[in-house]
């Protein structure tokens, strides 16, 4: 398994690793910064530093075929360190928080629209939600006034867990339904909002809302009949 630093830290920018394998989909390392691609969240890119200062970008990052694996996608053509090779993996950090500030973002959406969430993705110049509700309940200036209002409040946001029988006893903590959330592992990761939104999510985040900045609803469309797409933006 890969030790999933960023799960902890968030703002872990590098970390120092030891290659564990080498497979035809990329690099594994026994620890790793970089966030593989999941929950609607992009991978993250950046590049490995081997001991004599030369670099291999790192493409994307994704799960690997066995459980708990995270391999990082090197550029075609690269080289890649051997086996028990010592690098340093660091992480394209203004893209990545852009991501954890639109997925911030997102979880302000989800306690703003109340309704089940089927659907979201993080870009690099917007995200969207979609959800289980009716077009006529969605006023694109009320969403937007009521977002920003959370993010100018600076709630904190804090990671903690809770157990798989504790969250088999409060289903309602769950607002994704397209994706689950993992279990057997004993424990479940949370990610809290302070007085605005709890759910499970394995996803990076910001420690407070007002890191995301001001938002805009960049449009709301009908994605048909069960799902209306809410899509936010950056309004700087």
């Amino acid at each position: 398994m890969t030790e999933t630093l960023f799960r902890d830290d968030a703002y872990l920018k590098s970390c120092t690793a030891t290659v564990i394998a080498v497979t035809e989909q990329g690099v594994v390392l026994d620890r790793t910064v970089f966030y593989p691609t999941g929950g609607g969240q992009p991978g993250d890119s950046g590049y490995l530093r081997r001991m004599d200062g030369s670099t291999v970008d790192v493409t994307n990052t994704v799960k690997g075929e066995a459980p708990g694996e995270i391999v990082h996608v090197l550029a075609a053509g690269s080289v890649p360190p051997a086996p028990g090779e010592t690098v340093s993996a660091e992480i394209d950090w203004a893209r990545r928080y852009v991501h954890m500030r639109y997925h911030t973002a997102l979880h302000l959406l989800c306690a703003v629209v109340a309704a089940p969430v089927t659907g979201g993705q993080i870009a690099s110049d917007k995200a969207r939600a979609d959800f289980a509700i009716e077009m006529e309940a969605l006023d694109k200036d009320a969403i937007e006034a009521k977002l920003n209002a959370l993010v100018n409040a600076g709630h904190p946001v804090q990671i903690g867990a809770i157990s798989d029988a504790e969250l088999d006893a409060q289903p309602e903590l769950i607002k994704t339904m397209s994706v689950s959330p993992p279990r057997g592992a004993g424990s479940v990761r949370l990610v809290e909002v302070a007085s605005v939104d709890l759910q499970p999510c394995g996803g990076t985040h910001v420690r407070n809302t007002s890191e995301v900045g001001p938002l805009q609803v960049q449009k709301i469309r009908s994605e048909g009949k069960l799902n209306k797409r809410v899509i936010i933006s950056f309004a700087e």
